[in-house]
């Protein structure tokens, strides 16, 4: 199909047109309607359906033969590591990791804060959350710790995920002693914290409060995607912390195409905004951190 015959269907029969774009991904409740509005000029994607986004971006690929496909490239231009992760690779660390936060509790709809640097594990931190159906909060490594404390009492999250250090060229950026005076100063306090241990800077870790990103996920079990749903729609935070549930990863290269080139109404081809997306296109490119 060609562009301008896309484009005519598309205006011809909007509501036809994104639900049949729709089941390029798997749904666990598949959805009667594409555009719900809520009047007042709110509307809202498949409302009506169920889906787990990580099960998209990583499982579906293992389970279509593709689990030895590159999932993720890392380049690290400060240490000069470079490694790949395959979606199989990716799938056991993902479930793992999920695992673990799930033996904490963490369930569908809690807030998670994820405090790294452009490293796999923050992806991995990522899907795992979408994973269990919890909101996650992105803050850039390395910010200053008023600045994270203002973020964790706008999400009130049921914990934080951080690494022990960042790097910049010629110096260690420790995260710790930021994320232990963030938390000082929040009013809101986070259940439990998993840390990341670079080999650059291993942070000390609070008694009864902090767990190692490795030794936590010991004894527990991979969780698994298909138990843990959630519907299509993201939750938004203040300032430069932003909640996502992963939904925008399940827009279409034909969304993207009308999003970027028409000036259409923004009710008909405006789609859901997300993070990560090397896992739904059809040649299944990896995605690519220029990690630190």
């Amino acid at each position: 199909m060609g562009y301008r015959e896309a484009y005519t269907r598309w205006q011809n029969d909007p509501e036809g047109y994104w639900l049949e774009a729709a089941q390029a991904i798997d749904w666990d409740v598949a959805p009667t309607q594409a555009l719900f509005d809520r009047g007042n000029h709110l509307y809202e994607w498949f409302a009506d359906a169920r889906v787990n986004t990580c099960y998209n971006a990583v499982d579906r690929h293992v389970v279509a033969g593709n689990g030895d496909r590159t999932a993720i490239i890392y380049d690290s231009p400060i240490t000069g590591r470079k490694s790949k992760i395959s979606f199989a690779e990716l799938q056991q660390q993902v479930a793992g990791f999920a695992g673990g936060l799930a033996a904490q509790g963490i369930a569908k709809g809690d807030r998670v804060i994820i405090y790294m640097p452009m490293v796999p594990e923050a992806l991995v931190a990522m899907l795992a959350c979408a994973r269990l159906g919890a909101i996650h909060s992105v803050v850039f490594g390395g910010f200053a710790a008023h600045e994270l404390a203002v973020r964790i009492d706008d999400c009130a999250p049921k914990a934080i995920i951080a690494a022990s250090c960042g790097l910049e060229p010629n110096r260690v950026v420790k995260y710790k002693p930021l994320l232990d005076g963030a938390i000082e100063q929040a009013a809101h306090k986070p259940d439990f914290c998993v840390i990341l241990q670079r080999e650059e800077e291993a942070a000390p870790l609070t008694p009864g409060r902090d767990l190692d990103w490795v030794d936590f996920q010991h004894g527990t079990s991979p969780a698994d995607p298909r138990q843990h749903h959630r519907g299509v729609r993201g939750q938004a935070h203040r300032h430069a912390g932003c909640g996502h549930l992963l939904a925008g990863d399940l827009g279409t290269q034909r969304a993207q195409l009308f999003h970027r080139t028409h000036r259409v109404p923004r009710h008909q081809a405006r789609r859901p905004q997300g993070r990560l997306s090397q896992g739904i296109r059809p040649k299944l490119p990896a995605g690519v951190v220029s990690g630190r």
